[in-house]
């Protein structure tokens, strides 16, 4: 078997103690990268996405990066799209990175713009 990184075993360890609590409830999936950060909210049932934002789209692109503000913005798209969407609940999922910085950032915006989590 192939060596993990720590991030890598970070990862697999948060994903399935998701799995055990989740239940129904779809996945707000957070990642992040040195210049931009990335939201989305995926139905594991179905398997398809129902809500997606990011730094990347056009309107942010030039004047967004990695930076908490950015990220906040991010927050607030993507739970704005979710609630367009009809999902109000979701199960965070942060993956390997921590819970601080920008990814809180994020959740913190999400959670203001109407995501129970």
């Amino acid at each position: 078997m192939a060596h993990l990184t720590l991030f890598e075993r970070r990862r697999q360890r948060v994903r399935t103690s998701l799995r055990k609590r989740g239940g129904q409830r779809p996945r707000l999936s957070v990642h992040r990268s040195g210049r931009h950060i990335y939201a989305q909210i995926i139905d594991d049932a179905a398997g398809r996405t129902l809500a997606a934002a990011s730094t990347l789209e056009k309107d942010v692109r030039g004047s967004s990066g990695a930076t908490v503000p950015s990220a906040e913005d991010v927050g607030r798209r993507v739970a704005e799209r979710a609630k367009a969407a009809g999902v109000t609940q979701v199960i965070f999922d942060r993956g390997g990175f921590l819970f601080h910085g920008r990814v809180k950032a994020l959740a913190d915006a999400a959670r203001e713009g109407g995501l129970e989590f």
